[in-house]
């Protein structure tokens, strides 16, 4: 026997994953009507989808800007998709929109991703930590593995799409592009973006 389930769950669980419709019900009936299941079922096959995705080409998009507190922080972002379609849609100009704050919020962030950090910061970063005391009597292939666990986790602080998003800390911004790649069919890159803060060059 199939789960009945309502329009109104469906609505919902399509707000809050942006997947189709019917992607919406069946992932419901999937999960007998587990809402956090079907957002955690949706997430993983629009990943998955998206994964096939991301090396075609990006050629169009939005540059958007954004003012935060007061005017002291603004931020400028450039972000592509494949089509011109795509880049008018609403759901697209809220993504844009969704990336700019997250850089607001976030004064660590340098880089779009971790492949753009240079090579010099993670050397000075990997410096630092094989210095600290607490490593001092680990063995060699130990301390090695320590460090390189720290410095990993360092970078990602760097990186704007390994970020927490922050209207939904479960999800990643890599996530949440994803699930757009996933909703529109298309690739979707940032590919830069600066911030600016009252006071400082």
């Amino acid at each position: 026997m199939t789960l009945d389930i309502s329009s109104t769950l469906v609505k919902e669980l399509r707000q809050k994953t942006g997947a189709g419709m019917m992607n919406c019900k069946k992932a419901l009936q999937e999960t007998n009507g587990d809402f956090e299941g079907a957002v955690k079922t949706l997430r993983q096959k629009g990943l998955a989808a998206a994964d096939k995705k991301v090396d075609r080409k990006t050629v169009e998009g939005v540059v958007n800007s954004y003012i935060h507190a007061g005017g002291k922080i603004g931020v400028l972002v450039e972000v592509n998709c494949e089509t011109d379609f795509v880049a008018r849609r609403e759901e697209f100009q809220e993504l844009v929109q969704n990336i700019a704050m997250q850089i607001a919020a976030s004064p660590e962030v340098l880089y779009v991703n971790s492949e753009e950090i240079p090579e010099q910061v993670f050397l000075a970063e990997k410096a630092i930590e094989a210095e600290k005391d607490d490593l001092s009597n680990k063995p060699p292939e130990i301390k090695e593995k320590i460090i390189l666990g720290r410095v990993e986790k360092t970078l990602k602080k760097l990186s704007l799409i390994d970020q927490a998003f922050i209207r939904d800390s479960n999800i990643t911004i890599d996530e949440l592009i994803k699930e757009k790649i996933s909703l529109f069919g298309e690739n979707i890159k940032v590919k830069r973006f600066t911030r600016y803060t009252l006071g400082n060059k």
